[in-house]
């Protein structure tokens, strides 16, 4: 405690003393308290500063880096949380604020929390877009499987694929499903398929369980990897009521193991009854077809065209001279007309013929070539040539008058 009297203390030391009071306190070495996340910023060293509040008051917060990388959700503004931590000050402000070991949201479990966020952010980026997703190819010749070696859902898988289309080859990679080690080893295995192209369409998952042994399957890593995958994939993970990220990234979700088994090959039972189907009716549509075609043979034998060719020849002739006699008849009437047309502008052209005009005593004077039209295109002693009607005159100007 301080000294009864009164000291002259520095700021340092005063904020020292509250502190060591402060810490002192068992009470609030370990405190749960619930709040609202406002003024939230996630600093580049990788601590996390915030205020908390409810209707009345505020607290500063503040998260170090290494408990913070323990948080399987990324808090944000205006999100409810329940916190466990300690109360102190910061010396250097003097500021008392709350300092968060652990961090919860309140009303929904922090896996679900992170399953939410991750899924609001893939589908933001257009990983779950169905124009993205690649069809199951209808007979694959290879079928690709990661799981567990030692689960029953490689079994159950390797059954029923064996049962429904055994002609498809399995291809299998052995991988952990649950655990640190599960993520990598699933991504590996898909990076390999793709590599050596091994498979036509890809099966990735496991059995049931509880989310946190289904966990891998929400691993972003994980699904990116489903999405830029070139063979299709099938996630098959947990039962029916089970959904993970890598159910929502790849091409196909299957409710099961078995259920991915059955979408990936078709029924060979089924199949064949397909094909007999079929065969039975093209067989059927054969035989309508001939019996179709015996008919209309059966119709041309006894059409009289085939009976007595020579009569069917007989009604063209007919035919062909009745179109002569059309054609002829057009003939001479288009050739009379064009006839009398032609005695038209030739009558025309006629009255226009400077010889027509020659023929009523007119003539027509060239010099040089050119027609004479006024007396000052000639001179006295120049020749000229006179046109007639019925021949020419070359003439000698004397004199102009």
């Amino acid at each position: 405690m301080l000294d009864a009297k009164p000291a002259v203390l520095t700021v340092t030391q005063l904020n020292k003393y509250v502190k060591s009071i402060l810490d002192a306190d068992y009470n609030l070495q370990l405190v749960f308290m619930v709040g609202e996340i406002s003024n939230f910023t996630n600093h580049r060293s990788g601590h996390l500063y915030f205020t908390l509040k409810d209707e009345q008051s505020t607290i500063k917060a503040v998260m170090f880096r290494q408990n913070a990388l323990r948080l399987k959700f990324t808090p944000a503004d205006s999100m409810r949380v329940i916190v466990r931590g300690r109360v102190s000050v910061y010396e250097a402000t003097g500021q008392y604020q709350f300092y968060v070991d652990d961090m919860q949201p309140d009303g929904i479990g922090a896996l679900a929390m992170q399953f939410e966020q991750l899924k609001e952010k893939l589908a933001g980026e257009g990983i779950f877009d169905p124009e993205h997703k690649k069809p199951i190819p209808q007979y694959p010749e290879k079928v690709g499987i990661i799981t567990s070696p030692t689960g029953a859902a490689l079994q159950d898988m390797l059954n029923i694929l064996g049962r429904r289309f055994k002609y498809s080859e399995v291809v299998f990679y052995p991988a952990q499903v649950q655990g640190e080690d599960a993520v990598p080893q699933i991504i590996k295995g898909i990076k390999l398929f793709n590599e050596k192209k091994a498979a036509d369409v890809l099966i990735v998952g496991r059995g049931g369980g509880s989310i946190e042994d289904l966990w891998a399957f929400n691993s972003e890593a994980l699904a990116r990897e489903i999405y830029a995958s070139e063979i299709p994939v099938i996630s098959a993970v947990g039962h029916e009521t089970d959904f993970t990220i890598s159910d929502f990234a790849a091409d196909l979700r299957a409710e099961t193991p078995s259920a991915a088994a059955e979408y990936a090959v078709p029924d060979y039972d089924e199949q064949l009854n397909y094909i007999n189907r079929l065969s039975n009716a093209l067989y059927t549509c054969e035989k309508a077809l001939i019996s179709r075609k015996r008919e209309s043979i059966k119709l041309l034998q006894n059409s009289p065209c085939i009976k007595n060719p020579y009569k069917n020849i007989e009604y063209k002739q007919l035919y062909l001279d009745g179109v002569c006699e059309s054609l002829n008849s057009i003939e001479t009437r288009i050739l009379e007309k064009k006839r009398l047309e032609f005695s038209g502008l030739v009558s025309k052209l006629h009255a226009l013929s400077p010889l027509k005009v020659l023929s009523r005593g007119y003539s027509a004077v060239y010099h040089n070539g050119e027609i004479v039209k006024s007396e000052k295109q000639v001179s006295v002693n120049d020749e000229i040539n006179v046109k007639l009607s019925d021949g020419g005159l070359k003439c000698l100007v004397k004199e102009k008058l």
